[in-house]
């Protein structure tokens, strides 16, 4: 099973950027697409947020960030990458990364194996 651990968190202003770092343990990572989500406030379900195929030849982003985000990977680092510009208050959540072994990205939460731990992010205003 991938061990998956996200960091570059933090606390940014409104127009600002940050790059989340997600690391995976194990040799088969490359084999894996693997998904960016976010959590806001408790209560909320997890909102897909960018997804990239195992080849980082396919990426999906959700409406919200498209052209402030940008997901990347590379596999010989077992990592995967969320860069995000022109960040706003409402990008504020716990930001978690999780793998499926669909080839093409799928912006269904539920069809995610495995999941990190999540690292926050807070815009302010």
């Amino acid at each position: 099973q991938v061990q998956l651990v996200e960091s570059g968190g933090g606390l940014v202003q409104a127009g600002g950027s940050l790059r989340l770092s997600c690391a995976a343990s194990g040799r088969t990572f490359s084999s894996y697409t693997v998904g960016w989500f976010r959590r806001a406030p408790i209560g909320k379900d997890r909102e897909f947020v960018a997804a990239i195929s195992w080849y980082g030849g396919s990426t999906v982003y959700a409406d919200s960030v498209k052209g402030r985000f940008s997901i990347s990977r590379i596999n010989a680092k077992n990592t995967v990458y969320l860069q995000m510009n022109s960040l706003k208050p409402e990008d504020t959540a716990v930001y978690l990364c999780a793998v499926t072994r669909l080839w093409r990205p799928d912006p269904d939460p539920s069809k995610y194996d495995s999941w990190g731990q999540g690292t926050q992010v807070t815009v302010s205003s």
